[in-house]
């Protein structure tokens, strides 16, 4: 959510907001590991028909340390990295480039550029988030949950999946990441500022306070929760999912017929796997990532 880009050329702002991504998301990471367990818990399956390894986002966490370790819940972090420079990198870029046009100033323009810029974003690193997907979801056969795709490293998984499906291959999943970051990005823009002023209306933080900043973005992070984790779900099934040798999905052909298996046989609250992960990741990342890019942006400009 770049504030007014005031004195910063758009080629920086890609690589600010690829660096201040790539900080919140090491702090933010065993969340992400532990959402990828919750919403692949059960695929497919009726609610109650499956054991359940992970309980709860603080139970799943210990399940995960238990299972790989402490080191366990930085699984699949390079690749995490790597999205998170990418996508953040062009998503602060293609904002900055939209409000130097001018197209930030009309009604709804803020939340538009917003959702496309996260949009162009999710397509560049659409194929870390594959690999951190894939990487993420692997773990001891006792506790294993959805796909296991055993790949060795992150550079691996990259070489397996471009030598069996090449560069369509490594994009495959692409679907669900574009509405899941047009949708997040959107509904954040849209309630992030008015959230923070009304934290700071009911004077719990001093205006402009890195508090009220944190505040808005837990207080905005319900509705983005709200209407992005079903989203996120659906992405998390379609990048984990087994495929045929010409790269067709065996559990779901694409991103509607993946809302309406889910919805059929897991009920519509299976789209909300992970949901308290998602919540709980949401704010901090969402504050980090600002206040990260604030700093640098400040040392830059001075």
């Amino acid at each position: 959510i770049p504030p007014s880009t005031g004195g910063v050329p758009p080629a920086t702002d890609l690589v600010l907001g690829a660096t201040a991504g790539c900080l919140a998301c090491f702090l933010t990471n065993p969340l992400e590991v532990v959402k990828t367990r919750l919403q692949l818990q059960g695929e497919l399956q009726p609610p109650g028909t499956y054991p359940r390894p992970y309980r709860g986002v603080l139970r799943a966490a210990v399940a995960v340390c238990r299972a790989d370790g402490l080191r366990g819940l930085q699984k699949g972090l390079a690749a995490g990295l790597l999205y998170q420079g990418l996508m953040n990198g062009v998503r602060f870029y293609c904002y900055s480039h939209a409000e130097d046009a001018g197209w930030t100033g009309y009604p709804g323009g803020t939340v538009a550029a917003g959702a496309v810029a996260g949009a162009v974003g999710a397509v560049v690193g659409s194929p870390a988030y594959l690999v951190k997907t894939h990487l993420q979801a692997q773990t001891l056969s006792a506790m294993a949950v959805g796909h296991q795709h055993n790949h060795e490293s992150i550079s691996g998984a990259f070489k397996s999946i471009y030598q069996q499906h090449g560069v369509v291959g490594l994009w495959r999943g692409v679907t669900g990441a574009v509405p899941r970051v047009a949708v997040g990005s959107a509904v954040q823009l849209a309630t992030f500022a008015s959230a923070k002023d009304w934290v700071c209306e009911r004077q719990w933080f001093r205006k402009g306070s890195w508090a009220a900043v944190l505040a808005g973005g837990m207080v905005s992070g319900v509705a983005v929760a709200v209407t992005m984790t079903p989203f996120d779900t659906i992405s998390t099934r379609l990048y984990n999912q087994p495929v045929d040798a010409d790269g067709t999905g065996k559990l779901y052909r694409g991103f509607l017929d993946c809302i309406l298996q889910i919805s059929s046989k897991e009920g519509l609250l299976g789209l909300y796997k992970g949901i308290g992960a998602v919540y709980l990741r949401l704010g901090p990342h969402t504050v980090l990532s600002l206040f990260f890019w604030d700093k640098l942006r400040n040392m830059v400009q001075h």
